[in-house]
């Protein structure tokens, strides 16, 4: 295990993994306080991303865990079929798109107007960027083994 192959990127990305997973379970979606009728997760009070979307929250901790995995596979130097962090900023692309969806596109609750964001959707949405970013900084850092010319 080398530890001293580890990079800013990597870097970056797991505490982005770290800080995603901290704000799957802070509040996110807040109702109205002016409007009695509005409601989150079928109730009036803050509600977490956990609380709030079934699928998006096992996404969410799904990519979160990519750049620990990725720490995993270049401490023990392991060979990859393709660049190392490559996956997890594929991953991270998603969970970006997932939060931006679940916070501007399509918030939940009843009426979608009345629900606000709070601070675990604004740290869900920097830590995805984070993991989004370190894996692509890592992957733009290996090289793609080229292949002789008309080999598949």
């Amino acid at each position: 295990m080398e530890v001293s192959k580890l990079r800013r990127g990597e870097m970056v990305a797991a505490i982005g993994g770290l800080l995603l997973v901290f704000s799957v379970f802070l509040p996110a979606y807040s109702p109205s306080s002016t409007n009695r009728n509005a409601s989150v997760a079928g109730g009036r009070a803050d509600a977490s991303i956990w609380e709030a979307n079934a699928l998006s929250r096992v996404v969410l901790l799904v990519a979160a865990l990519a750049p620990i995995v990725l720490l995993y596979v270049i401490v023990r130097g392991h060979e990859l079929s393709w660049p190392r962090g490559e996956l997890t900023a594929v991953l991270g692309l998603v969970a970006v798109t997932l939060v931006v969806w679940n916070g501007i596109i399509q918030r939940p609750g009843e009426p979608a107007g009345q629900v606000g964001l709070t601070i675990g959707w604004f740290l869900a949405l920097l830590g995805s960027l984070a993991v989004a970013g370190g894996g692509a900084v890592r992957a733009s850092m290996s090289e793609r083994r080229r292949k002789p010319p008309g080999v598949l």
